[in-house]
């Protein structure tokens, strides 16, 4: 008992301080884009070539990127001969509306308080169903991190529930195959309501890599409307929690 008590002094307190504190995150990690249009060619379409999603268009020499569609792999800045776009170190993505995902020809626009009606419901304790919709188990996992001492979303009254008929809202990640369509369907049906829907990843937002397909859905609003939508493949575990906290009215 000694021993293990001493190991635990040790190792110290390991629960990050955000959001009081600035996240600490890995030197590869891209966050929101930004662009100077003004850098780029008036015939140049580099950018919007090498994108294998189509998540780029360039339109009255305004060069925009849809990070709902966006992978973050990074091609389009190393393809870029004019340096005219740059991913930031920007965590909080998170937006309340599927058009403010679309970035570089405006100030973006993040993630709103709920309505006060339901605000006031969720403020103090929220309870989320999570359905993977689909997905390849990528977003799922940044989704699991959350419970881990080091982010322990709990301490925000922000806990995972087994059953949707204990849950305040569904967190949907994948791009919503046809196979799942009528389980999600069920599971948002089962959930009471006032209730709220997080589309969590490419794939839950537009669809993603998967996009096109018969067998997939364009995301989760063409089944469900969508309260939050948090970008990324997968998204960090740190802007999950931002869009969750502002989204609640935490921060």
């Amino acid at each position: 008992m000694l021993k293990t008590l001493f190991t635990r002094l040790k190792q110290g307190y390991r629960t990050a301080k955000y959001p009081l504190a600035p996240p600490v995150l890995p030197d590869l990690f891209k966050g929101l884009p930004e662009i100077d249009s003004s850098r780029c060619g008036l015939d140049c379409r580099i950018c919007v070539e090498g994108c294998a999603l189509k998540a780029i268009e360039r339109t009255d020499e305004q060069t925009k990127i849809d990070i709902g569609k966006c992978t973050f792999c990074g091609s389009c800045e190393k393809l870029c001969p004019l340096n005219a776009i740059h991913f930031t170190k920007q965590h909080s993505m998170a937006a309340s509306k599927r058009e403010n995902l679309i970035t570089g020809h405006k100030p973006f626009s993040g993630a709103a308080k709920l309505d006060p009606r339901r605000l006031s419901m969720f403020k103090r304790s929220i309870r989320l169903r999570q359905v993977s919709a689909g997905g390849c188990n990528a977003c799922e996992a940044d989704v699991n991190v959350l419970n881990t001492l080091v982010f322990d979303l709990s301490r925000f009254g922000i806990q995972f529930v087994a059953s949707p008929r204990h849950a305040d809202g569904l967190l949907i990640t994948g791009p919503v195959s046809k196979n799942m369509e009528l389980a999600l369907k069920k599971t948002y049906d089962a959930t009471p309501s006032p209730k709220i829907v997080i589309a969590v990843g490419s794939c839950a937002i537009s669809g993603g890599m998967f996009a096109g397909h018969d067998e997939v859905n364009k995301g989760v609003s063409e089944i469900l409307p969508v309260d939050l939508f948090i970008p990324g493949c997968p998204p960090h575990p740190y802007t999950i929690l931002d869009g969750i906290l502002k989204c609640t009215g935490r921060i």
